[in-house]
């Protein structure tokens, strides 16, 4: 099979709206959490989240809409997007520049793009409140595009002109990693010769309200203490937005066009628990599984791998599952370490995979471990699991990246210094 390689990365994020800036956040431990006023507003436990900023969408009109003075977009595009769209157009413009791609093999037949988002629940509501409250008659035609599950697909096959293979996925926080996998298989098979891998989200507070009902956010009103994945006063996730976008390319192809490699997609491996709507199996067997299948694609052994950026969002089931898993797979002298850079960050739904993979190449080109943050007391659970608390300034061989979803969805990425 094909060797696959990352050679460009793009960032619209909490922790920064560049390569450059995410990098420079990582490596300080800057966080992006912040308290949301409009989310304050409307509920009267949950006020933080991983905002977005230099972007502002305060109405669903379009031409209220702002942007950086960087970004552009035309009254036309705009009608047809959400706010995730728009993250995840400014994530694949840097990409493609960071990639060094022209307008002509970005459109070439052996391109291709897979995406993930799990649309806007803030533009479908006010579709839905306009047709109760002027009528059916009265519906905006671009509704059409923008209720769809898989809207980000629409905008951005017509925006970047793809030609290739072009997906749109949705398994809740697995999604953009499926996508991911997915991608490199393609390559690997030699059905396309690069592919855009996106995941995107929005940040509104109609999407994270119900999160709020299903008590898995914190209530902390402090930016310092949460999330606190690991941490054993863990009191929930919290939500964020934006867009990451990875260019996955075959590995001869990279090299016959001289482009700057940041890591190589060594393999992959999914699972489901076939547990639970929305939680975890609490023996871990679905994830530990989703490692197991990655680790025998890759043809390694789990001493292979020198760190892992974990699934861990800081609710305690989670958490705990996700070390149970680490624990059965990871026996004898393997010892990776791990972290959850969602202290950072946030966690971005169906954006999180791909954000979390691009993390796991910055580390590897750069040569350092992202750390755990905010940890104040360390879970007792993880006892025998070599959590991070501070930057670990040591290159890393090679690397997975966890991602799991509701429905039990898991998968498990693994990527090598090249």
């Amino acid at each position: 099979m094909n060797h696959v390689v990352v050679t460009g990365l793009g960032f619209i994020s909490s922790i920064g709206n560049s390569r450059a800036a995410v990098l420079e956040s990582l490596r300080e431990g800057r966080c992006g959490i912040e308290v949301m006023p409009e989310l304050a507003a409307a509920n009267d436990r949950v006020k933080l989240a991983g905002t977005v900023k230099g972007f502002s969408f305060p109405t669903a009109d379009p031409l209220d809409w702002t942007f950086p003075d960087n970004v552009q977009f035309s009254r036309a595009q705009l009608r047809t997007m959400v706010p995730n769209a728009v993250y995840a157009v400014v994530a694949m413009e840097e990409a493609i520049r960071d990639a060094r791609l022209d307008s002509a093999l970005v459109s070439a037949p052996q391109t291709g793009l897979y995406c993930a988002s799990a649309g806007s629940a803030w533009l479908t509501h006010v579709a839905i409140e306009s047709v109760l409250t002027r009528g059916p008659a009265r519906t905006s035609a671009p509704t059409v595009v923008t209720g769809m599950p898989n809207s980000l697909h629409l905008n951005l096959t017509a925006r970047f002109a793809i030609k290739g293979a072009s997906v749109g996925f949705s398994s809740a926080c697995a999604s953009s990693s499926h996508a991911l996998g997915s991608a490199c298989d393609l390559i690997r098979l030699g059905r396309q010769k690069i592919m855009f891998v996106v995941g995107a989200e929005d940040c509104h507070p109609y999407n994270i309200l119900p999160f709020v009902s299903l008590r898995a956010l914190s209530s902390q009103s402090d930016p310092a203490l949460a999330p606190r994945p690991f941490d054993v006063n863990r009191d929930g996730f919290l939500i964020t937005g934006g867009g990451a976008v990875l260019v996955l390319e075959d590995a001869e192809h990279a090299a016959a066009r001289g482009a700057t490699v940041y890591a190589e997609v060594k393999g992959w491996g999914q699972s489901s628990d076939g547990y639970d709507v929305v939680a975890p199996d609490p023996t871990g067997n679905g994830l530990a599984r989703a490692m197991t299948n990655a680790l025998q694609d890759a043809g390694l052994e789990p001493s292979a791998i020198d760190y892992i950026n974990a699934h861990a969002t800081a609710t305690t089931a989670g958490d705990l599952a996700e070390l149970s898993a680490l624990r059965s797979v990871f026996t004898g002298d393997a010892k990776p370490k791990v972290s959850s850079t969602k202290a950072l960050t946030g966690h971005g739904l169906s954006l999180a995979g791909a954000l979390e993979a691009g993390i796991c190449c910055l580390a590897l080109h750069e040569g350092f471990m992202p750390a755990s943050a905010k940890i104040q007391q360390l879970d007792p659970a993880c006892e025998g699991i070599s959590i991070l608390t501070s930057r670990y300034d040591e290159a890393p061989g090679m690397v997975m990246s966890n991602s799991s979803g509701f429905g039990g969805a898991n998968v498990a990425l693994i990527f090598s210094a090249t």
